[in-house]
């Protein structure tokens, strides 16, 4: 029953988090809240810089007149709009910048952190069942490592999986953020779809990565981990791992419906014969369970002649299963950790693998973080230095594959890597380069 111009006045004296806050009340409330006149006045005030008194006085007086103008012929809500718009590309500015500045060692931004903490980023997933129905899971238990986060999320109330359809992933930031005060949870958030994926028949359309007394688990690419009850067919958790490169970016830039894509590369030209082929690439490579490191290595001068071109991939081999001097010892036995709000577990022979391929130039070439599994081969190792049992891994998607083998050695109780190649898709290359291999 309150007038309406007693309530604009009211209106006038909320920030814009509160004004979007009001304007969910009801459809009046809406109108009300979306006032060009209240938005104009939050527009202004943030444009005016630290002058001194009198001359802030002097840019607001200015900024009225303008502002009286800039009403008219404005649908309501325009200002609003212009304000969100503009707060949302200061925001991304800001975050993007501090991601300039890379790591030498791994060619990766190395102000991630910091860039997380000013954007107040955070990740949730939201799984839908096939009536339609949402339910939002956030919170996540993160780990950080050289060139990937870890997320793990688990509960008590979750769906059954026979009804879910699908699962996304988002990266989450407050609309205005606030670095003298956390997100609010029921404050305005931008979301940023980074990755969806299909439940629909998880056991058979999925990879299974192994199995302990509790769970089974399932592989979905990109990155996705979810662990089965194997009493009972219910999600125990989902393991998320997300690569540093263009994390940012994927978790910010997108939106709630449409991934966000990268530029194309734009090649530098380079006065080596082409028929070189690829040269001076060096990988850094992470094998981790989450909570614990198995390995930690980088390798330089990778390179691969363009005559070396088999079934469209260009091979580049890391550790050559001849030079014993290579070969690589993993620390600790392999496994991935998992925990729930009771139970917690570690599944043998599989692990994260973060691979960070950088090109002559420095820039990543190719890069991912996924969980792999080992699987015992049926040929034993030849090799004088090392008898026992051979196991492989193997990790392919659309840019590439790699492929490791690893010796057991019984009387260490340790794996040694003896073989690590990788095979880049000429797909890839070409698109990358411009040429045609």
């Amino acid at each position: 029953s309150m007038p309406s111009e007693m309530l604009l006045k009211i209106f006038s004296y909320l920030d814009a988090v509160s004004l979007l806050a009001v304007g969910c009340v009801n459809k009046r409330f809406y109108e009300l809240a979306n006032d060009n006149g209240i938005w104009l006045k939050l527009y202004s005030s943030s444009l005016q810089p630290k002058w001194t008194i009198w001359k802030m006085k002097s840019k607001q007086t200015e900024t009225v007149s303008l502002g009286c103008a800039a009403l008219h012929d404005k649908k309501p809500g325009y200002w609003k709009k212009e304000y969100i718009f503009k707060q949302t590309s200061a925001f991304k500015t800001r975050v993007m910048r501090l991601v300039k500045f890379l790591d030498p060692y791994t060619g990766l931004p190395c102000k991630n952190k910091e860039a997380m903490k000013v954007s107040g980023l955070s990740w949730i997933i939201v799984l839908k069942d096939k009536n339609g129905k949402e339910h939002v899971i956030e919170k996540p238990n993160l780990s950080f490592k050289d060139t990937s986060v870890t997320m793990l999320w688990y509960g008590t109330d979750w769906p059954c999986l026979d009804i879910l359809s699908t699962l996304k992933l988002f990266g989450v930031t407050p609309l205005f953020p606030d670095q003298s005060r956390p997100p609010s949870k029921n404050g305005p958030r931008r979301f940023s779809l980074i990755s969806e994926y299909h439940l629909a028949n998880l056991t058979e359309s999925s990879v299974a990565v192994g199995a302990d007394e509790l769970v089974q688990l399932f592989s979905l690419s990109p990155g996705l981990l979810v662990g089965i009850w194997k009493e009972k067919n219910e999600i125990a958790f989902v393991m998320a791992n997300l690569h540093y490169n263009q994390l940012l970016e994927r978790s910010i830039l997108g939106s709630a419906t449409v991934q966000y894509v990268p530029p194309p590369n734009k090649p530098l030209l380079d006065d080596i014969d082409p028929e070189y082929g690829l040269h001076d690439y060096c990988l850094h490579l992470d094998l981790h369970g989450r909570n614990c490191m198995y390995l930690c290595g980088s390798f330089k001068g990778l390179f691969c002649r363009k005559g070396d071109v088999e079934n469209g991939c260009l091979r580049l081999t890391v550790v050559s299963l001849k030079d014993n001097r290579k070969h690589l010892p993993i620390i600790g036995t392999l496994g991935i950790c998992w925990e729930t709000d009771v139970f917690k577990g570690n599944v043998k022979d599989c692990f994260v693998m973060d691979l960070t391929l950088l090109d002559e130039t420095g820039k990543p070439f190719w890069c991912f973080s996924a969980p792999v599994r080992m699987e015992l081969s049926s040929k034993s190792s030849s090799l004088y230095d090392y008898m026992g049992h051979i196991y492989t891994a193997d990790y392919a998607d659309s840019e590439g594959k790699i492929c490791v083998e690893f010796v057991w050695l019984e009387e260490t109780k340790e794996y040694i890597i003896v073989s690590l190649v990788l095979y880049l898709s000429t797909k890839k290359v070409n698109s990358w380069y411009g040429t045609n291999y």
